[in-house]
Parts: C-alpha cells; sequence; structure tokens
C-alpha cells in the first residue's frame, strides 16, 4: 500500500515538469497554402482486371483564394464532400474493369460539384494522388 502511494506521488510531482518541458503546439502550415481547404480521401469501388472489387482512392482539395468564399466553402465542406463520393462513385461505376481513372474527367466533375455546392465559380479544385487497390 506504501509503494503504490509513492508511486501515484511521484508521478503527481513530475507530471507538472513534463507538461513544462512539452514544446508549445503552434499553428501548423497547411500543405497548399493559407487558401487551401484539403478534402478527406474520396473512396469509390471498381471492378479490377481480375474481375474482383478494387477501391479507387482519390486525394482532391480546393484553392479558394477569396476569403468569403472560403469560409462558406468550410461551412458546407460536408455538403462537397457528400457531392464528391457521388460524382466519384458515379464515375467509378462506369468505369471498364482494369482501367486507369482519367484525371482530366474526374477534374471537370468534380469542379462542377464544387461550383454547384458552392453557388459560384472561384474555387479551384486540386487533385492529388489516384489509386486502385
Amino acid at each position: 500500500m506504501q509503494r503504490r502511494r509513492l508511486l501515484t506521488f511521484a508521478a503527481l510531482l513530475v507530471a507538472p515538469a513534463l507538461i513544462a518541458a512539452a514544446p508549445a503546439k503552434d499553428e501548423k502550415k497547411k500543405g497548399g497554402g493559407a487558401s487551401f481547404i484539403q478534402i478527406n480521401t474520396l473512396t469509390a469501388t471498381v471492378i479490377r482486371a481480375s474481375g474482383r472489387r478494387g477501391i479507387l482512392t482519390v486525394e482532391s482539395g480546393l484553392d479558394i483564394p477569396n476569403e468569403k468564399l472560403r469560409a462558406k466553402a468550410n461551412s458546407v465542406l460536408p455538403r462537397i464532400r457528400a457531392a464528391f463520393v457521388q460524382a466519384l462513385q458515379i464515375y467509378a461505376s462506369g468505369m471498364s474493369p482494369g482501367a486507369i481513372p482519367n484525371a482530366e474527367i474526374l477534374t471537370l466533375l468534380l469542379q462542377r460539384e464544387a461550383d454547384q455546392v458552392l453557388g459560384q465559380k472561384g474555387a479551384r479544385l486540386l487533385l492529388g494522388t489516384m489509386l486502385i487497390n
């Protein structure tokens, strides 16, 4: 019983020193700059060349220089993501088995969805990695 109290007391003494020694968390610079909004990874089911199911994974983001439009985009980000996922699923369902995703077509589809959800143009879609697993 004494050992347990001693260990608890020692932990309470050391904890404030550890917290004070921890580096202060500064706001990290987002990839793409201050006007960039990262969209979580989008996924859709595809048929691979072997006939088995696969997953199409697309990373994307929006570059929005206009502050008001960027604030609106941040507030409706779940709607933007839902529109992107739906467009990606429709595109993926029409792909031939074993086909490679076309970045130009995906860019046009997702850009149209972003403009439609935001109600105006001004957001520029940026595509990242596209993988099929």
